[in-house]
């Protein structure tokens, strides 16, 4: 595989990824085939600046986060997936870590639901990615960083989210997200990056310290949310969880009934979010 490195797999695959494929409008006449690099760079996550130094070899040891980031972004078979992280020094993440790889049957899945608001979140729930839809029914996602993007931070010491939740609701949330995190720590006792935001939760939040050395069994979150969307109001939707067993990943659906008007503040919602999103 003569000149096959690192930078060039980058940037050959993304040449050979159509805008379309990855939820795109196609726009104008483009100069060069497939995704410009300001494309790929919002879909994985990092800076144009950073995305140009990997595909010129100035940037020569991304994260294992970045790797899989680009391997979801590019649309990389699991083969491909594998090779771009022996190029980069790496071995593809074992399943004695948590997984945030997005099987391309699974990608197939949430390219069908491009209309609907969907987030997906790894075992610890880290947000993985969200849709469009999703940033224009719950706030801009791509601009989250670290520790920002973990559900349970977020609802036990950070901003938390538009959904509007009782003093019962949002406690029995918070009961499930430390729960399942506790699941997380025991199946996988090997992942540092678990351990240090489990660590850094600890640090930060003496509640979840309570609820982490608690037995209490976790109840069962509600399955309907009321969204406060900042333009369009209260709009009240069905949230179902849908669980990938084989990467644990939970892809997290929000609808609306048909014909409703909640399912017409949430097509709204979409609209009025998307077109802001793209100006």
């Amino acid at each position: 595989m003569e000149n096959w490195d690192f930078a060039s797999a980058v940037r050959r695959w993304r040449e050979r990824v159509t805008p379309d494929a990855v939820g795109l409008p196609t726009g104008e006449r483009r100069r060069a085939p497939g995704l410009r690099r300001e494309e790929l760079a919002g879909l994985v996550g990092i800076s144009v600046d950073y995305l140009t130094r990997l595909e010129q070899g100035r940037a020569t040891s991304p994260s294992a986060q970045v790797v899989e980031a680009l391997a979801r972004g590019l649309r990389l078979s699991d083969r491909e997936r594998e090779l771009l992280f022996r190029l980069s020094g790496q071995t593809a993440p074992g399943n004695d870590l948590v997984s945030t790889r997005i099987a391309p049957s699974v990608q197939r899945l949430l390219d069908r639901l491009a209309n609907t608001p969907v987030a997906v979140y790894d075992a610890t729930w880290t947000l993985v990615i969200a849709n469009a839809p999703y940033d224009a029914l719950m706030g801009e996602t791509s601009s989250l960083r670290g520790i920002e993007r973990n559900a349970v931070w977020r609802n036990l010491v950070g901003p938390g989210n538009r959904s509007v939740q009782t003093a019962s609701e949002k406690a029995e949330l918070e009961m499930q997200l430390v729960a399942d995190l506790r699941l997380a720590e025991a199946r996988y006792p090997a992942d540092r990056r678990l351990r240090r935001l489990i660590n850094e939760l600890g640090a930060t939040s003496p509640h979840f310290v309570e609820l982490w050395n608690s037995d209490a069994p976790a109840p069962r979150t509600a399955r309907n949310k009321v969204i406060e969307h900042p333009a369009v109001g209260p709009i009240a939707l069905d949230c179902d969880t849908l669980v990938v067993a084989e990467d644990d990943l939970r892809v997290m659906v929000y609808s609306a009934e048909p014909g409703t008007a909640d399912a017409e503040r949430l097509a709204l919602a979409i609209v009025l979010g998307t077109q802001q999103l793209v100006e």
